[in-house]
Formats: structure tokens, C-alpha cells, sequence
């Protein structure tokens, strides 16, 4: 069981609340933590006496604090061991069954599109081809004679794709050579390979809370013990570091440019302390750059990897062609030692045996055009998201998101926990949304939706109309109940 003194809880809830009376505000701020993912589960509280120092109240307050949060089932004691969070049981009305879940998860990114041709899905956050794609196929066609007289397999990845790459690396501050790079079957075999390699069942692994699912769903399959950290307001490192230390994680997996799905850009000093608390815990970690070259502003100036902060071989960067470029490409790549690169071009045999030439060649043609393509779409996903921002301000005033600097999508915090509900109708008036749950480990989150804009901006707009509709009917719906999310 993890825990957080005072001085760390009293941080993350920021100054006392002027509300009366302060025993109910503060058992609001401290369930507001939980649901929204900052304050683990199963986190130890600080003593009362502790807190109320940090806090600058009376240990009465406290104490009736944290007699609220026990009759909501957010705390849950034990003479002689304290306090710590939970979540209250889910209470069903009635004998009604919860539903089932769709194929291919609980609104699952594979979940089938339905007939409606107008039907918005805002389930998947991945544009169609820049405009250069067909010359970058048609000179990858051309090239395609000089492999095609071989067997095809190239482990590792093509020589001229694996130079293309390392000297990007090489051109952002991280001396990179072509045998640090292995080529893999798009970032999700990168992360499941770097998985299967670092991991073995029963290790703590941390992953930050919202994360990518597809990343949870690789580590559940390994049997890690996942140990979550809050990122919705961004990194804090010192919870980070503790949590890093306290669990003896064996990897840690983060996304640190424009996070999803929050948008958060990790500042160059917190990706420095990452990476020292990672050598202080004896873990890996595993770094998730599928959005870092989708600033909305390409001409501002980057920040260094997180790469460039490590001396120790303990950080494995993961790229992707399919947001940059088009998700049709299965090409992602894995830029880590040379050593660690030999073992998992070896442990790649069960899975697959290379990735395809032609992919490679197309995805190294447009890598010699990175400024077309990063220009065109910055320009489309900044028109995108300032048309999705303006409609929910217009129709949904209630929601709160900030506007990323970069990534595909806004997360927006509705003014009620009842997101799973909201995702279930919104689908049913013909636009799919992925609920906060979603993103998260243990159940939280159900006040936050992720809301992609990579559809033109009036395709937003109508798809922000149905979800208005929608979470009019949830609102008017009698006893809403949560529901948990199948992940």
C-alpha cells in the first residue's frame, strides 16, 4: 500500500476551502482527488494530526473530514493501520443487469461503426493521409526493386529507415546510431515487445492516470502490477518518485509530449527528475512519443526527449508513423542501447518476423519531408480544435478542458460523474465517445470524456449537438447510477 503525508496531500489540495463548513468542503476536495485519478486507491492518509498541521485547520475538522469520506465509501480503517482510499460499491437499481459490453471493449476503439452514415464516431483520434502521401508511395514504389529480389525479412528494420530515424534523434540533441533503432509493427507491438522484454508477471509497473488503454490492456496481459499516478492537473514529481520507490517499480510508463489523452507537455526539468528517480528505484522507463511531433505551433521551439536526460540506458523511446502520419501505416520504432536493441530483435521471432518493406519505404519517405507534414498538420488539428472548443463553449458551458498546445484531443470535465452513462446514450443518438474510465486503472474518471478533433470542424460541430442532446437526457434521467468500466 502506497501512502501521502501531509505536506504531499495538502499540495495536491491546494488552499483550504473558504466553504462552510470546512470539515464537508475538505471531504469534497479529498473525493474530488480520488474520482479524478490524483489520489490513488488504496493510498494510505496521512495521521489527522499530521494533516491538520499541513493544512493549517484543527484536527477536528479533519477528523470530521474523514468521518465524511468513510460514511461515502471513499475511505475505508482499520484499528492499527490507518486509513486509506477507496471507491463505494456500485449500487445497482433494482434487479436490472448491467449491459454488455460491445465488441471489442467497453466502447472499444474496435467497436464496428454503425450504418448511419452520419454517425460521428470521436472514438478514435487518428486523421486520414497528408497531402504529400501519394508521392511519398509512389517514390517508395520506385525503391521497392532493390528489396524485392531478397527474403524480405529485416528484423531490425530497413538500414536506410533506421538511418532516417536515428539521425532525427541525432538532430534533437540524442547521439543516436542505426543499431539503437529496431523498427517494430506500429507503437503498440513497440510497447508490448518493450513489454514482454522488461517485465516479467507480477512486476509493479507505474502508468500515469488518464493513459493510453491499449498500453493498460499490454500490461494486463503480462500480468504487471500496475501502480497509477494522478497526471490530470500534470506531473507531480515528487509523488512520482515516491511512488516509484515505495512500489519498487521495475518500469515506468509515461507519455510525455502532449499526454493522452490530457494534452499535457512534460516540462524539460520534470523529465530530468523523471529520469533520476527512475535510476533511485533501479526502473526503466518506457517513453511513449506518438504525439511529440504534433505540436499546434511547429515552429516552437522543442523540448529535449527524455532521452537526452539519461546516461544509464534506462529509458526506451517508442515513435509511430500512424498519428503524424497515417494510421494505415503500421510502422512505429523503438530507439533504445544497443544492447537491449539485439534482445528484442531476438524476442520479436513469436510475434512477428519483420515489418513491411513497403511501409518502411513510404514511412522513410515522408520522414525526409517531416516539415511538410508536421506544417499541414498542425494547421488542421489547430483549426479542429478551436472549432470543437468553440461549440462546447456555445452548448456545453458546464464542461471544463483546457486548450492543449499540442496532441489530437481535448479532455473535458463534465460538472457530474456520469460519463460511462453519457458515452452509453451519446452512441445511441449517433456520436461515440470514450468515457474516463476508459483511460484509468481502477474505476475513476467518471466525470472526464476524451473528445478527439481530427474530423473537419463542421463534423465537430454536429457531433458536439448530439452530445449536447445527450447529456441533457442523462441530466433527466431519474437515480443515474455508476456503472464500472470494462477495460
Amino acid at each position: 500500500m502506497r501512502y501521502v503525508s501531509g505536506t504531499q496531500l495538502a499540495r495536491l489540495l491546494g488552499d483550504v476551502p473558504r466553504e462552510r463548513p470546512v470539515y464537508a468542503a475538505l471531504a469534497r476536495a479529498v473525493r474530488t482527488l480520488v474520482l479524478d485519478g490524483r489520489l490513488a486507491l488504496r493510498t494510505r492518509l496521512p495521521a489527522e494530526r499530521d494533516l491538520a498541521a499541513a493544512l493549517g485547520v484543527s484536527r477536528t475538522t479533519v477528523t470530521a473530514a474523514y468521518d465524511r469520506l468513510r460514511e461515502e465509501g471513499y475511505v475505508e480503517s482499520r484499528q492499527g493501520a490507518g486509513s486509506w482510499t477507496a471507491l463505494p460499491p456500485v449500487r445497482m437499481s433494482s434487479a436490472e443487469p448491467l449491459p454488455a459490453p460491445p465488441p471489442g471493449g467497453r466502447y472499444g476503439m474496435a467497436h464496428p461503426v454503425p450504418d448511419d452514415p452520419a454517425f460521428v464516431d470521436l472514438g478514435c483520434a487518428t486523421p486520414g493521409a497528408p497531402t504529400i502521401f501519394n508521392e511519398a508511395v509512389a517514390a517508395a514504389v520506385d525503391e521497392l526493386p532493390r528489396y524485392s529480389g531478397g527474403p524480405g525479412y529485416e528484423p531490425a528494420g530497413l538500414a536506410g529507415l533506421r538511418e532516417v530515424i536515428a539521425a532525427g534523434y541525432e538532430a534533437r540533441g540524442v547521439p543516436t546510431r542505426p543499431d539503437q533503432i529496431v523498427v517494430t509493427t506500429g507503437a503498440q507491438h513497440a510497447f508490448t515487445l518493450l513489454t514482454h522484454t522488461l517485465v516479467e508477471p507480477g512486476d509493479p509497473v507505474m502508468v500515469e492516470r488518464p493513459t493510453y488503454p491499449h498500453a493498460l490492456g499490454a500490461l494486463r496481459r503480462r500480468g504487471a502490477r500496475l501502480v497509477p499516478v494522478g497526471v490530470n492537473e500534470g506531473w507531480d514529481m515528487e509523488l512520482v518518485a515516491g511512488s516509484m520507490r515505495q512500489a519498487a517499480v521495475r518500469m515506468a510508463y509515461t507519455i510525455a509530449d502532449f499526454q493522452n489523452p490530457t494534452g499535457h507537455l512534460m516540462t524539460a526539468d520534470d523529465r530530468a527528475a523523471l529520469v533520476d528517480a527512475a535510476r533511485r528505484a533501479d526502473a526503466f522507463v518506457v517513453v511513449d512519443e506518438t504525439f511529440a511531433d504534433l505540436a499546434h505551433d511547429p515552429d516552437a521551439p522543442r523540448l529535449p526527449p527524455v532521452a537526452a536526460f539519461d546516461t544509464g540506458g534506462r529509458v526506451a523511446t517508442i515513435g509511430s508513423a500512424s498519428k503524424l502520419m497515417w494510421g494505415g501505416l503500421r510502422i512505429g520504432w523503438i530507439r533504445t542501447t544497443g544492447p537491449l536493441a539485439r534482445r528484442l530483435v531476438l524476442a520479436r521471432e513469436p510475434f512477428d518476423m519483420a515489418s513491411p518493406v513497403l511501409d518502411q519505404l513510404i514511412v522513410r519517405e515522408l520522414l525526409l519531408r517531416m516539415e511538410e507534414v508536421r506544417a499541414e498538420r498542425a494547421a488542421m488539428l489547430l483549426r479542429g480544435r478551436d472549432a470543437l472548443a468553440a461549440a462546447l463553449r456555445e452548448l456545453l458551458p458546464g464542461w471544463d478542458f483546457r486548450l492543449p498546445d499540442g496532441g489530437m484531443s481535448l479532455w473535458a470535465r463534465l460538472d457530474a460523474p456520469v460519463a460511462s452513462m453519457l458515452a452509453e446514450t451519446a452512441e445511441r443518438l449517433g456520436v461515440r465517445v470514450v468515457a474516463g474510465p476508459v483511460f484509468g486503472v481502477d474505476g475513476v474518471l467518471e466525470d472526464y470524456v476524451r473528445l478527439p478533433y481530427v474530423l473537419p470542424p463542421a463534423v465537430l460541430r454536429h457531433a458536439v449537438e448530439r452530445l449536447a442532446l445527450a447529456y441533457r437526457e442523462v441530466q433527466a434521467a431519474p437515480a443515474p447510477r455508476p456503472l464500472p468500466a470494462y477495460v
